[in-house]
């Protein structure tokens, strides 16, 4: 039930945002201990604002309440998708090329589930990943969670 309603979310709130020159990252229709939460991540070049947060987040109450999809309390919370940004669309994986990230699998290659390293960039559904010196290739369907993982240098 709670996928059916992200997706459904998801599927109505994108384009509105795109209108606005910012993109849906991802989001979460999630209960926590207070209650449901849907945290929506949104981002542009540049960066978001917190205007930009307060904007799409009127936008998204008001096409929310007009659908009727959720029918108990939640908070919505927008934000952008911070400094270790998930990695969702194969879009992602062509755009961030060069920077490091960490790749969680579903299911284990050579035994291990988790790769962190630089993306080299996507061929058809295979993202390419240097990893300590090795280059692997992973599905984009055995792929559970991915996210930039920058390096922050100190001077």
């Amino acid at each position: 039930m709670e996928k059916e309603i992200k997706d459904k979310i998801k599927e109505i709130i994108e384009i509105p945002i795109l209108r606005k020159n910012m993109e849906l990252v991802d989001l979460e229709w999630r209960r926590e201990k207070g209650g449901w939460v849907l945290r929506i991540f949104i981002d542009k070049p540049g960066g978001v604002t917190v205007g930009d947060c307060a904007k799409i987040s009127e936008i998204v109450s008001k096409i929310l309440d007009k659908e009727d999809l959720i029918h108990h309390s939640y908070v919505l919370e927008v934000s952008s998708p911070g400094i270790e940004r998930p990695l969702v669309k194969k879009e992602d994986y062509e755009r961030f090329k060069g920077e490091k990230a960490k790749i969680t699998l579903k299911t284990p290659i050579s035994g291990r589930k988790n790769f962190t390293g630089i993306i080299l960039g996507i061929k058809e559904n295979l993202v390419q990943m240097e990893v300590e010196g090795k280059n692997w290739e992973f599905s984009l369907d055995n792929i559970k969670k991915a996210n930039l993982q920058p390096e922050i240098k100190f001077k």
